[in-house]
């Protein structure tokens, strides 16, 4: 082949262009690795309310500067909203509703911009806040939109652990117990993520936990 000046002006542009993304993509990468570590350290180690409390609030900031820096990703948006959803859990009542509905939106916005991005944990994060979140007129919560969210998380994820648990978990507040049965099953046979061993430990325990009451609620309906 023989380099000529355009050649080698393309190749220049080419370089120029191509590996501030690379670079780009990978600093999006490890910032998303931190708050999914730092997430699972706060919500399955972390003992106590006001610690928990006091260690998501620092992430919450961490996950800000995240999503400020990276305004077009969905990925920093997604991680926000589960820790701002994360925190309304810890507080509980009707205080946390302005988070859950800022997590809601960050949700919304993310699965504008990619509807698969983290194996369509968008999809499955917005579907839980639908049936967790008090409805109308307190909140949102819609069993409708939650079923809904988290069946489009299925199709994306059919053997992902967060998908299978959280449509297995609302079956079982839905009394579907047979249904709630058979995803929380699949849910506990999911293969393990690369890096999210504290994640996956937590998630595990309550996936236990749910399959044993789904499993009780069946077998008390079949008498």
């Amino acid at each position: 082949m023989k380099l000529t000046k355009t050649t080698l002006l393309s190749l220049c542009l080419l370089a120029t262009t191509t590996i501030p993304a690379f670079s780009l993509a990978a600093a999006v990468s490890a910032d998303v690795s931190g708050l999914q570590q730092e997430w699972a350290r706060i919500k399955y180690q972390v003992p106590g309310k006001d610690a928990k409390l006091q260690a998501i609030h620092a992430l919450e900031d961490t996950a800000a500067a995240t999503v400020a820096a990276n305004p077009n990703k969905a990925e920093p948006l997604i991680w926000q909203g589960i820790i701002l959803a994360t925190d309304a859990g810890i507080v509980k009542g009707l205080s946390a509703l302005g988070d859950v509905k800022q997590a809601k939106a960050l949700f919304e916005k993310s699965l504008q911009l990619d509807p698969t991005a983290l194996e369509g944990s968008a999809e499955a994060s917005l579907g839980s806040l639908y049936y967790q979140v008090p409805s109308w007129p307190v909140g949102f919560g819609d069993d409708t939109k939650a079923e809904e969210h988290l069946k489009a998380a299925l199709i994306i994820s059919p053997n992902g652990i967060d998908a299978n648990y959280f449509y297995g978990d609302f079956l079982l507040q839905a009394k579907r117990y047979d249904e709630a049965v058979k995803y929380l099953t699949t849910a506990s046979q999911a293969p393990a993520r690369p890096n999210r061993q504290v994640a996956d430990t937590g998630r595990h325990q309550e996936i236990k936990q749910a399959l044993a009451a789904a499993q009780k609620g069946a077998a008390k309906a079949a008498h």
